[in-house]
């Protein structure tokens, strides 16, 4: 399989893409620095300063993303139903700004999952609207390179959000709650930034309600490839617990509070730079091969991360974490799209995403209670476990993948339902 032509071919696509997808990009951007500042810090505080166990990180962790899982659900079908996606995704954007401030101001665990919560509840109202409004906006031709762009620019904010954490914990003497107020304002710059330059695509029939309210017919309607998709996608979860590890782990060989958050920099500046490539690639060639790749990614980084002994070897691992992200997550959401009628879009990206966070829930508490038990070597080593067995079961599951294009249509669109 030749993918240079599709770097080739897919180098300009950016400049095409409509200002919308920027723009969503740009937020998702502002959002995750103020995110990845907190979090990058988060699973430190929580051990080193409010005394939790890593099993309680463990369970906080599974449990809000369980959270953002099950909003995902509701919040994909209302825009369905609505035919409006952008007053769900500022909400949704707006109530994770303001959890902000509490993280700074908590005293105990307690307050930290309260904030948890929150946001990842905004996360769940905003994710299935965006994802669809991605889809929305562009031609299909494009929706790889769209949601490779805003993966990217997500990564980026990602990969600034740390470095602005280990450069401020170097300015204020490791005084992580003072970080933590720095943190809130780039997260109201998202929302303004939405606010401003994100529009609705125009539709048929006015503001009438494109369809009746989600009903179980509708979910038994969902085509077998789109099932295929979803089952793969938490295969993929299963494999992968909750980058707090990654921090825990960073400092388990002794990396420094201050230099911790260089942990999450390495992993998404690989993650952004190999986003939107794979992005490209993904829209003139099958997923099955890129698919494959990123899970032989992810075994090889939950090997490095099991037998690190240093910073650097655990630098190794998240390198690699990274560019299985990149690798997977787009394209995920790209097959999403294409499995999916469009009146269902939001509802199709919600159940995706709803059953992802079920299994990183899983995946995050056995991880926590793991590594309470045996170590962090085991964690890893248990991670790469499911790793294999996801390499396995995409073997069976890529038989409702496409393997090529024809023409400007993927072949997915030939494959049986």
């Amino acid at each position: 399989m030749n993918i240079l032509p599709s770097f080739k071919a897919g180098s300009g696509t950016w400049r095409r893409l409509p200002t919308g997808i920027w723009a969503l990009g740009f937020g998702s951007l502002f959002m995750d620095i103020s995110s990845e500042l907190i979090h990058s810090l988060l699973p430190v505080f929580m051990v080193s300063v409010l005394g939790a166990s890593v099993v309680t990180v463990g369970i906080l962790e599974g449990v809000a993303e369980a959270t953002a899982a099950i909003m995902k659900v509701f919040s994909g079908a209302l825009s369905d139903f609505l035919g409006r996606r952008k007053f769900i995704l500022i909400l949704g954007y707006s109530l994770a700004a303001l959890t902000k401030p509490i993280f700074p101001l908590a005293s105990s665990v307690s307050w930290v999952f309260t904030a948890r919560f929150v946001d990842r509840l905004g996360k769940g109202i905003r994710g299935a609207p965006r994802d669809a409004l991605v889809a929305d906006i562009t031609q299909p031709h494009q929706r790889g390179a769209a949601y490779g762009l805003r993966q990217a620019l997500d990564s980026v904010g990602a990969l600034l959000g740390p470095l602005c954490a280990l450069g401020l914990m170097i300015w204020f003497g490791n005084d992580i709650r003072m970080v933590m107020w720095i943190a809130a304002a780039p997260a109201f710059v998202a929302v303004a930034v939405l606010v401003r330059y994100v529009r609705e695509p125009e539709r048929p029939g006015g503001d009438a309600p494109v369809k009746s309210p989600l009903v179980i017919a509708d979910v038994k309607g969902l085509p077998r490839r789109y099932w295929g998709v979803v089952l793969l996608g938490v295969v993929f979860t299963l494999g992968r617990f909750s980058e707090a590890f990654l921090v825990l782990r960073a400092q388990d060989v002794g990396l420094g509070l201050g230099s911790v958050p260089l942990v999450m920099v390495v992993m998404n500046f690989f993650y952004a730079g190999a986003a939107y490539p794979a992005g490209v690639a993904g829209d003139h060639v099958g997923p099955r091969g890129l698919l494959f790749f990123g899970l032989i990614l992810l075994f090889l980084a939950d090997l490095v991360l099991a037998v690190a002994g240093s910073p650097l070897v655990v630098f190794g691992g998240a390198a690699l974490w990274g560019l299985h992200l990149a690798f997977t997550q787009g394209l995920l959401a790209k097959l999403v799209a294409e499995t999916v009628p469009a009146e269902l879009r939001g509802t199709g990206f919600g159940i995706f995403n709803s059953l992802n966070g079920f299994a990183l829930l899983v995946a995050s508490v056995m991880a926590g209670v793991l590594w309470s038990a045996f170590g962090p070597a085991v964690t890893f080593l248990a991670g790469a476990g499911f790793a294999a067995v996801a390499i396995i079961g995409m073997s069976i599951l890529s038989l409702y993948l496409p393997t090529r294009q024809h023409g400007n249509r993927s072949s997915i669109d030939t494959v049986r339902t």
